[in-house]
């Protein structure tokens, strides 16, 4: 549902409907080259990011892509020039690829709505959500929240190695991997034959093969040592995996979501802080005129979106149809700051919508 020759002048109309409210509201419009550096969308999120993203080279800058979406150059920006607090807002285009379904556009219009202040966040979280709520409010939709510091606390609080939480952590955002690692650190998925064989083997390092690969034989020690300190590792028990099993399996609406994370946090502490932290949320929600219980919320909803999102999360999808990408999306970034922010950070929280499936669904100007 991406602009067409006969909707675009509607979709930038919209677009710029919507910039217009968000500046009504107290952000400043701000403006972000089309072309990123390369290197720190890899830094921040490793070689994945070419599979989502267009990339090219220059002579003089290196590698650079064309920006998968805004909230990276706003954040270095802000960082490197901004005020506290500010609030920001913008309107252009973003580029992805779409390798998997041909009818899903590759570039399309996006306009935001970023907030960064320290001083009361779950406030801030609140102020996000109902500005874009207000926008999308005419459309049939249906908004969707989590909370991804809610399982984040939930393998902090795991009684096994770092090393192991480290791992969950950096797939939180692959769910399919994340359970992968879960089924084996509990012992529940055997280990692969050939690492079996690796770390049987007396002196693996003792090959006539040659070396292939980035990796040099001192790395490739590491890693096989690291493998066998993880292999005497005892298991995850088996209530600790139950319990992150009914943290990931909470969906309902937020008032009585809340009240299901409450009853695991007596058995699960790691997480009591961070429900506790849901919870005024959903006061401030409140308190700016969306009911909680008007809000499906999702534990494990966010953890297939851009990977800078540690915190509140939310999105406006039209119900039934998985099939089409959600009109509005947004959540917190604080880490984000912290990565960009040269030693600074600052809680950072921002939402985003597709003008072309608001035109889509008969909404806008």
């Amino acid at each position: 549902m991406g602009p067409t020759p006969d909707n675009r002048a509607a979709v930038k109309a919209e677009a710029a409907r919507l910039r217009d409210m968000f500046q009504a509201a107290g952000a400043v419009p701000v403006e972000t080259s089309v072309l990123q550096p390369a290197d720190t969308l890899l830094d921040l999120y490793g070689e994945d990011i070419r599979a989502r993203a267009y990339v090219t080279s220059d002579a003089l800058r290196g590698e650079q892509m064309l920006r998968p979406d805004f909230t990276v150059p706003v954040v270095q920006m802000h960082m490197a020039h901004g005020a506290e607090p500010a609030c920001y807002t913008y309107a252009g285009e973003v580029f992805r690829r779409q390798e998997e379904d041909p009818d899903r556009a590759n570039e399309f219009l996006q306009v935001g709505f970023e907030m960064f202040d320290r001083r009361a966040p779950e406030e801030a979280d609140a102020r996000v959500f109902a500005v874009i709520h207000e926008a999308v409010k005419d459309l049939p939709l249906q908004a969707v929240i989590g909370d991804i510091g809610i399982l984040m606390a939930a393998v902090d609080g795991l009684e096994t190695t770092e090393r192991r939480k480290v791992a969950l952590r950096r797939h939180i955002w692959r769910p399919r991997r994340f359970r992968a690692l879960i089924e084996r650190f509990s012992g529940r998925a055997p280990v692969p034959e050939s690492r079996a064989a690796l770390l049987k083997a007396k002196d693996p390092m003792a090959c006539d093969a040659p070396m292939i690969g980035l990796r040099g034989p001192d790395e490739i020690a590491a890693r096989i040592k690291a493998l066998r300190e993880d292999a005497g590792t005892a298991p995850l028990a088996a209530p600790e995996v139950e319990l992150l099993d009914a943290v990931l399996a909470v969906r309902e609406t937020a008032d009585n979501a809340l009240e299901q994370l409450r009853d695991i946090a007596v058995d699960m502490p790691a997480i009591a802080g961070a429900v506790e932290v849901l919870a005024k949320r959903l006061e401030a929600l409140e308190r700016a005129g969306v009911a909680p219980d008007s809000l499906e919320f999702e534990a494990s909803y966010g953890r297939t979106q851009m990977e800078y999102y540690d915190g509140f999360v939310f999105g406006f999808s039209v119900p039934k149809r998985p099939d089409l990408p959600p009109v509005a999306t947004g959540g917190r970034y604080d880490a984000l700051t912290r990565r960009l922010g040269g030693g600074h950070e600052i809680p950072a929280v921002g939402g985003v919508i597709r003008p072309d499936q608001v035109v889509a669904l008969g909404g806008g100007a």
